[in-house]
């Protein structure tokens, strides 16, 4: 059983810590988080020990959960790196490219597992569609959210886009060629909504668009390839897949058929639903990091993929920068 610390214990922090009490690979050592008025509430709530020292609770530990805000990530991964901790790190991985290389380097000179949290990877709506995207070429993706003022302290992009980043990059193994982007700061000093496109060295184009200031949540996605077409709804956890496929023999007569000219000739639409499996997309990628621990492989988002996303999810705030010089 390994012995985890929590760092962090606000409103994802105390989600973490209800769900690692529920995973038999874990023992939960206690939480620390900054504040002592929520120490206290969350001690109380949970049952669970509260450290007012962050490096008492990190030696008590096999590994840390870090929960704090983006602003801390490096500071925190930093004291557990170099005790030589097993890290999960809430995304994005840190605030700059170049805190994400020294924890890179760090991590591979601890030869300690490093798990980043791109949540979605866990989606059951994307687990139960991953098989049937190919090859996409075009990609296109919509996450928008009703205003919080939690998670201002980072662009949208570092805040929403970065998980869609993270499933493109995933499944998109080409080089990006070039990025282009358009975005508004409306309530807060960085864009609240911005739009990037990314095109990639093999043809593909994913077109992103991130809001905070909507009056609806949506987390949708669409890839679209030869003779295919799926939809990930990741809010609702369903998904669609639309497929041609050559007629053979004499159709169905209820079928829907689609004449594609005399030299192509006919082919069939099948509408297919996945079945999603009904799971906890946080619970499932925490017991993920303590599988990778335990049977010494690698984390199924590990500290490459988290610094990738972050590297193209810069690249988008900088060229953001580069077309409302007022943004910051």
């Amino acid at each position: 059983m390994l012995k985890i610390g929590v760092l962090g214990a606000g409103h994802l922090g105390k989600i973490h810590i209800r769900l690692l009490k529920e995973i038999s690979s874990f023992q939960l050592v206690g939480f620390y988080d900054i504040d002592a008025d929520t120490r206290k509430k969350v001690s109380d709530e949970f049952g669970v020990e509260a450290f007012d020292d962050m490096d008492a609770l990190i030696d008590r530990c096999d590994a840390v959960d870090i929960v704090t805000p983006t602003l801390s990530h490096f500071d925190c991964a930093v004291k557990a790196l170099k005790k030589s901790k097993h890290v999960f790190i809430e995304k994005p991985l840190a605030n700059s490219v170049d805190e994400a290389r020294t924890m890179i380097s760090l991590a591979t000179e601890a030869s300690v597992k490093v798990q980043v949290g791109h949540v979605e990877r866990f989606n059951p709506a994307f687990i139960a569609s991953r098989s049937y995207i190919g090859a996409p070429m075009f990609i296109e993706t919509h996450r928008l959210a009703q205003f919080n003022p939690r998670g201002t302290d980072v662009s949208v992009v570092l805040d929403l886009m970065i998980h869609d980043i993270d499933i493109i990059l995933s499944i998109v193994k080409s080089p990006i060629k070039k990025i282009s982007t358009s975005g508004v700061a409306v309530v807060s000093d960085t864009p609240d909504i911005a739009n990037a496109r990314i095109e990639f060295a093999n043809g593909c184009v994913a077109n992103l668009t991130a809001s905070r200031i909507s009056l609806k949540n949506m987390r949708k996605s669409r890839f679209f390839q030869r003779d295919a077409y799926i939809a990930v709804d990741f809010l609702k956890k369903s998904a669609e897949v639309i497929r041609l496929k050559s007629v053979e023999g004499e159709p169905d007569p209820l079928s829907v058929l689609i004449e594609l000219g005399p030299d192509k000739g006919t082919k069939q639409i099948y509408f297919e639903n996945p079945k999603v499996e009904e799971s906890n997309a946080i619970k499932s990628e925490l017991e993920a990091f303590a599988k990778s621990i335990m049977q010494n492989t690698t984390p199924i988002v590990d500290i490459m993929d988290g610094f990738h996303a972050l590297d193209v999810a810069h690249q988008i705030v900088e060229k953001l920068k580069q077309s409302a010089p007022q943004m910051v």
